[in-house]
């Protein structure tokens, strides 16, 4: 699937034309080409790169999947490798889905080529549509619409694992082995999440960063303040992911700590009535011997050992009470 938008000194002409036409509109200064492929061919990339004459190493990065996020730099074009975050919709699953997006970048023209479905371009296109005024910007205007939704998608995706960790916070302290069970599993599922978040969104700050240098002369002075805002957003993503990792670590060693103060105390209470029932274990023992005693053969030794038992067991369980053991 193809797609194709004609810009001609800030306002939109053509849109949805043939491929085939892009040479005609390319050479004009004052023109401005997006080309949207989705999962291209052979046929697609032999067709782009007749088009516009990329770089080989830029075609073949596009081509292969799993691409770190970064911003090349050739002779004629850039050629950008980001990545659109899709959070799972259950709100019991900490997981999310990737779309990766390769652009090209010239002075009148961004190709973009998308793989999977998790890159929503109608949104992309939404932004264009909502800021007119800057389509006199050209290709700065269009590849800022982009950035601007890949990191939105990044700061959502952050947030509502922030939700998700608060969530499994308030759970932290509940007894029950289902509530100690989805601690354990939801942290494990948070911690790789925001593992594999953080390969898409620490990059991006290096991207953007290296399209707001002037020897770049993609972004003009009416962008910048633009840019700087998507920066900003990137570098807020960054932060959170980073105190996200923090704060799930936080969480699980303090699971693991409440599992053990759990198991001292049952232990403790355990030890304690132990300790209880080996009085009158000891005092049955010392009566149950063959040789005479005090009380030998008569009602008086079992009311005496009897009693022995009572009040030793009684004195250990207030003692213990009082000290919260039992």
């Amino acid at each position: 699937m193809m797609r194709t938008r004609l810009y001609r000194n800030g306002t939109l002409k053509l849109e949805n034309f043939p491929v085939q036409d892009i040479s005609e509109y390319i050479g004009d200064p004052e023109s401005t080409v997006w080309l949207d492929v989705h999962d291209p061919d052979s046929t697609a990339f032999e067709t782009i790169v007749e088009e516009f004459g990329l770089h080989a190493l830029a075609v073949e990065d596009a081509r292969n999947e799993h691409q770190r996020p970064k911003l090349d730099r050739y002779r004629t074009h850039l050629f950008l490798s980001a990545y659109a975050v899709c959070p799972d919709p259950d709100p019991d699953s900490a997981a999310f889905s990737v779309g990766e997006v390769a652009a090209f970048i010239t002075p009148n023209a961004l190709i973009t080529i998308r793989k999977g479905a998790h890159c929503d371009m109608e949104r992309v296109v939404q932004r264009w549509d909502n800021a007119p005024e800057l389509a006199e910007h050209g290709v700065g205007f269009l590849l800022h619409g982009l950035l601007d939704y890949l990191v939105d998608s990044h700061f959502q995706a952050v947030q509502l694992l922030d939700e998700r960790i608060e969530a499994l916070e308030d759970l932290l302290f509940e007894d029950g082995p289902e509530q100690i069970q989805q601690v354990q599993r939801t942290s494990y599922e948070l911690r790789k999440s925001l593992v594999k978040l953080r390969r898409v969104v620490l990059p991006m700050r290096e991207v953007v960063n290296s399209l707001l240098r002037r020897d770049v002369q993609l972004v003009d002075e009416a962008l910048m303040p633009y840019y700087q805002d998507v920066y900003d957003h990137v570098l807020r993503a960054t932060e959170w992911t980073e105190s996200l990792r923090d704060l799930v670590s936080t969480v699980m060693e303090t699971n693991l700590t409440v599992q053990g103060n759990r198991m001292n105390m049952i232990m403790k209470k355990v030890t304690s009535w132990a300790a209880i029932i080996a009085v009158p274990t000891a005092v049955t023992g010392f009566y149950g011997q063959n040789v005479p005693y005090p009380g030998f053969g008569t009602q008086t030794g079992f009311w005496a050992s009897t009693i022995i038992m009572i009040a030793l067991s009684g004195l250990l369980y207030v003692a213990f009470k009082r000290r919260d053991w039992v």
